[in-house]
């Protein structure tokens, strides 16, 4: 049996691929980087955040152009709200993902077992033994059977192959020209807030609903900008204001509610975003909800220094929605850095 070797989510350090390097920084993008040691608030992280995603720079000197900004949200909410945005459209998650969770759940489950539930999808099984049989897990036999290659992985090993094999691809599903951009992007930072979000859930929340519920939590951000690279047509607006980008994110939310609906998530994993979607981060009650936001706002805050549009050493406001210890959120930003940083420390 695997006993405590398959206890969910446990902090011990593994073996596992190589987590999907960010792109280079994008010298288009004229954010502003902050002087060192800076005090950043929440908000202001996150507007730069969501530009990022969205190709939405921002231009010094620029007046926006608000009536054009509200035709466009406009047939942005035609196309979401009125069910002519066809949620069919995304990937379906694979029938064994819902076994394969409450697998990863289960104590007592054998590696046997296990691999029995992942043959019923081949191209898992594929992911997984070229996995195994990558640099990573060379070891002085070959791998000789699926079972193996599970035991081998282990419980974080299998977590990214896992994830990997069905979100990514998810969240690279993009058309138009910035596309793949976007979806890079998405997954860059949704491999951060799923790996804080799992930090952050220990005595709060289920740990593998966090999990998943961080790497679903902006797949409608995807959905957007495609629309809004359709909507603009390789043009630019002059300087989008803030509220346009608040409400391009409002209508993701929306889509991501229906994404989780049309995926079959867990429950509780459904109710976090909707309530994200309702109450944005004015009133979240439900402790995943909580998990989600400063998870969130945290792996932002990494991804953007990676970027090189926050300065690194920056210090984070004040978040009235971040109810956890201070010394809990300093630990999970290290933990962060420690984990994706590619930048060598001065």
């Amino acid at each position: 049996m695997m006993g405590n070797w398959w206890r969910v989510f446990g902090r011990e350090r593994a073996a596992e691929p190589a987590a999907a390097r960010p792109a280079a920084p994008n010298p288009e993008l004229t954010v502003e980087t902050l002087s060192p040691h800076a005090t950043v608030p929440c908000d202001e992280i996150a507007e730069r955040f969501f530009r990022f995603i969205l190709n939405q720079p921002v231009s010094a000197g620029d007046t926006p152009n608000k009536v054009r900004e509200q035709a466009i949200l406009q047939r942005l909410r035609d196309q979401c709200e009125s069910g002519r945005f066809d949620i069919r459209s995304l990937p379906r998650m694979p029938t064994v993902l819902p076994q394969l969770m409450r697998a990863m759940k289960n104590d007592k489950l054998s590696g046997a077992q296990l691999a029995d539930l992942i043959k019923r999808d081949p191209v898992l099984v594929g992911e997984v033994m070229r996995v195994t049989g990558s640099v990573t897990y060379r070891t002085a036999h070959p791998i000789g059977s699926l079972q193996h290659a599970v035991v081998l992985l282990g419980q974080i090993g299998l977590r990214h192959v896992v994830t990997s094999y069905v979100m990514k691809p998810i969240l690279m599903a993009s058309a138009g020209a910035s596309g793949q951009i976007v979806g890079q992007r998405l997954w860059d930072h949704a491999e951060r807030c799923a790996h804080a979000a799992v930090y952050l859930s220990k005595g709060q929340c289920d740990a593998f609903e966090s999990y998943l519920l961080a790497l679903v939590g902006y797949s409608g951000l995807g959905a957007v900008a495609r629309l809004l690279d359709r909507e603009l047509q390789n043009t630019e607006l002059p300087a989008s204001s803030p509220a346009f980008i608040d409400d391009c994110v409002q209508l993701a939310a929306q889509l991501t509610v229906q994404a989780g609906q049309h995926w079959e998530l867990p429950p509780a994993v459904q109710e976090a975003l909707v309530e994200h979607a309702q109450h944005g981060s004015a009133a979240l009650m439900l402790p995943m909800s909580r998990v989600l936001h400063v998870a969130q706002r945290l792996a932002m805050y990494q991804l953007l220094s990676e970027q090189g549009l926050l300065d690194r050493d920056s210090g984070v406001g004040d978040d009235p929605i971040a109810t956890f210890p201070p010394q809990l959120v300093a630990r999970c930003r290290q933990d962060l850095r420690q984990s994706f940083d590619t930048v060598t420390p001065p």
